[in-house]
C-alpha cells in the first residue's frame, strides 16, 4: 500500500508543472496595470501610494563580512543602545542562548527573560531582558526590541528576592485563570532575574 502511494505521488509530482524563478517576471506586473487603470479612469489625479512607496531600499549585504556587528537596543520609552559597535552579543531567545557575530544569517527571534550580554574586546555588558524581539540582518546590524531593559549592576537582589516570595504567595492562593496567569508571570521574571544575579 505505502509503495503504491509513493509511485503516485512521483507520478503526480511528474506531470504537475512548478513554475521555477527564471520563469518569474522580474517586474511585478499588478502594480503597472492598477496605474495603468487608474490613469484611465482618473486621468487627472495620481495613483494612491503603497506602503512599498515610503519605505528605505534595503541596504545592500556587504560582499565581506564585517569585523564589527552594529547593534541597536530599543525600549518603548528610549535608545539604550544606537549603532553601536560590538564584537558579538549573546540574547535569551525562547530556543535558548543565541550567540550573534557579524554576519549572521537573517533572523526574527523572540526573547524570553534573560541576560542580554555585549561583548567589546575584553569588556562583557550585560543587561537584563524582560520579552521582547530581536532581528538580525544580513547587513551585520541587530535590532533587539525589548519591553523592558536594565544594566545588570543596577538590580537590587534583595528587591528580586521578595518580588520572587511575593510572586509564589501569590501564585499559591491564586484562584481565576487570570490571577494564576499573572502571577506566572511575576514568577517566571523574578526566578529570570535571580538566577541572572546568582549566575
Amino acid at each position: 500500500m505505502f509503495r503504491q502511494s509513493t509511485i503516485q505521488f512521483i507520478r503526480f509530482t511528474k506531470s504537475s508543472a512548478l513554475s521555477t524563478a527564471a520563469e518569474v517576471p522580474a517586474i511585478p506586473t499588478g502594480v503597472s496595470k492598477f496605474e495603468e487603470q487608474w490613469k484611465k479612469l482618473i486621468p487627472n489625479m495620481d495613483p494612491p501610494k503603497t506602503p512599498s512607496s515610503y519605505m528605505k531600499p534595503r541596504p545592500p549585504t556587504p560582499s565581506t563580512i564585517p569585523s564589527k556587528l552594529k547593534v541597536n537596543l530599543a525600549l518603548p520609552y528610549s535608545s539604550m543602545l544606537s549603532s553601536k559597535e560590538v564584537d558579538m552579543i549573546i540574547v535569551p531567545a525562547t530556543t535558548g542562548q543565541m550567540g550573534v557575530l557579524p554576519g549572521h544569517v537573517p533572523t526574527i527571534a523572540e526573547l524570553k527573560p534573560g541576560i542580554m550580554s555585549v561583548h567589546d574586546g575584553n569588556d562583557v555588558t550585560k543587561y537584563f531582558i524582560s520579552t521582547g524581539f530581536a532581528m538580525i540582518h544580513a547587513n551585520s546590524h541587530a535590532d533587539v526590541v525589548a519591553i523592558e531593559a536594565v544594566p545588570i549592576d543596577q538590580i537590587d537582589p534583595a528587591a528580586v528576592q521578595k518580588g520572587l516570595a511575593e510572586f509564589n504567595q501569590k501564585l499559591s492562593s491564586a484562584s481565576t485563570d487570570l490571577e494564576k496567569a499573572e502571577a506566572q508571570i511575576g514568577v517566571d521574571v523574578h526566578s529570570a532575574l535571580n538566577a541572572a544575579l546568582t549566575g
